[in-house]
């Protein structure tokens, strides 16, 4: 077989029906859109927005409002919980942002992280985040562990 004798299967592609070319063609005179009426004419169906005298979809919804909806320099953090490292780390580690995307806890690495207090913690460890709420904070460090905060 060569390039120039590929072809599709038999049956596979079939024209498009030529609407309006005539009476001999089957599909001539109103071409399959009936007599008269607003469906007839060309450009029928009209836009989107108009919905036969009902107030269009987009004016009936409220404006978008409130403060969280436009906020521009919102920073997302990755919300880490101590029952998470719980189950991942062990004694003496160090809970990096590179350590916790290894072990595929972080949802977007681009964003800084914040450590919150859901949980026990039983082993000490060296935790280094951008953020940390003040009750992990007293766990980490009523076990044993240390708390860098990094900039």
């Amino acid at each position: 077989m060569k390039l120039h004798e590929l072809a599709p299967n038999p049956g596979a592609k079939k024209n498009r029906k030529r609407v309006g070319r005539g009476i001999a063609a089957g599909q001539g005179k109103t071409a399959g859109r009936g007599y008269k009426g607003q469906k007839s004419r060309s450009g029928s169906g009209g836009a989107l927005h108009r919905q036969g005298g009902n107030v269009p979809f987009y004016r009936r919804l409220p404006f978008m409002r409130g403060k969280g909806m436009h906020v521009r320099n919102r920073i997302d953090y990755n919300e880490i919980n101590l029952d998470q490292l719980a189950e991942v780390f062990n004694a003496n580690d160090e809970v990096t942002p590179e350590s916790l995307h290894n072990a595929r806890l972080l949802r977007d690495v681009r964003n800084p992280v914040v450590l919150l207090g859901r949980g026990e913690l039983s082993t000490a460890l060296t935790v280094r985040v951008h953020r940390i709420s003040k009750g992990a904070q007293e766990k980490v460090e009523s076990v044993g562990g240390n708390v860098e905060l990094i900039s």
